[in-house]
C-alpha cells in the first residue's frame, strides 16, 4: 500500500455529492461517488479554472459552476460545451473503507 495515496473514507462521499480534498504534490482532486463506485479527477475546470465541486453532480457527470459545462467522472471527457478539453482522471483503489489513487501524480 505505500505505492497508494488515501484521500478519505468512503462514508465521507455520497453519491450527487463530490468533496474536494487537496493532497500534497497534486492538484485539487474531487472525490466523487456514482452507482456504488468511486471515482477521483482533478478539481478544476479546464475551461474557465472554477472548482468543479462547486457545480453539481448528474449522474456520472460533473457540471462546471461557472458556464454549464461538463465532464464525465469516469473518463474526464468534456461532455459539454464550452468545455472541450478532458479533465485528469485517477484509478482508484478501496483499502479497509479508505478511497486510495497511485501516490504519484501524472
Amino acid at each position: 500500500m505505500s505505492d497508494l495515496m488515501i484521500l478519505c473514507k468512503t462514508d465521507d462521499v455520497k453519491e450527487g455529492a463530490p468533496i474536494s480534498i487537496s493532497p500534497e504534490n497534486f492538484p485539487m482532486l474531487a472525490v466523487y461517488e456514482y452507482d456504488g463506485e468511486y471515482f477521483v479527477t482533478d478539481n478544476t475546470c479546464t475551461h474557465s479554472m472554477a472548482v468543479l465541486t462547486d457545480g453539481y453532480q448528474d449522474d456520472a457527470e460533473i457540471e462546471c459552476p461557472f458556464h454549464g459545462g461538463a465532464f464525465s467522472i469516469k473518463t474526464g471527457e468534456a461532455t459539454a460545451a464550452p468545455c472541450v478539453l478532458p479533465i485528469n482522471t485517477y484509478q482508484v483503489t478501496l483499502v479497509n473503507g479508505n478511497i486510495c489513487i497511485p501516490a504519484v501524480s501524472g
